[in-house]
């Protein structure tokens, strides 16, 4: 009878860990899959605008396809009424996994770990008639 040794588990995990991360590492550029995507509208662009966009960088008067192609698809669009008249704010949001930790089990104690997910808003992008007139980007919250 055949029996699993842990070393053949533990290389057989990490031939599939290896060959996950062989396949991201595989996958299109985000910026020129939107590119891509929206060809008219990044062609339309001046030739700064489409080197800052080509760096993933957002800038005050930009149109919002400039932002889409450069920083993606906002987690959510909300608009806004201020002095001005109506204003539509785009907000990304980041994230992480936040490790807590306790102890379990009464006769053999032992220290546990859970995750779990935690966001917050990383960058608001304001328009005004569909061009950019603020930004701004958040750090990552401290634990």
């Amino acid at each position: 009878m055949w029996v699993r040794r842990p070393t053949d588990v533990k290389m057989r995990t990490g031939f599939c860990l290896l060959v996950l991360c062989i396949a991201g590492c595989a996958t299109t550029n985000p910026i020129e899959a939107r590119k891509q995507e929206r060809a008219a509208a990044y062609a339309a662009l001046p030739p700064e605008t489409r080197a800052l966009v080509d760096a993933g960088q957002i800038r005050t008067g930009m149109s919002e396809d400039a932002v889409y192609i450069a920083w993606g698809r906002p987690h959510q669009i909300a608009q806004q009424q201020d002095a001005n008249g109506l204003v539509t704010v785009w907000i990304y949001e980041g994230g992480w996994m936040q490790e807590t930790r306790y102890w379990s089990g009464w006769r053999r104690p032992r220290l546990e770990r859970d995750y779990f997910p935690r966001t917050y808003v990383r960058a608001e992008v304001v328009f005004r008639d569909g061009r950019v007139v603020s930004w701004r980007t958040l750090p990552q919250p401290v634990e």
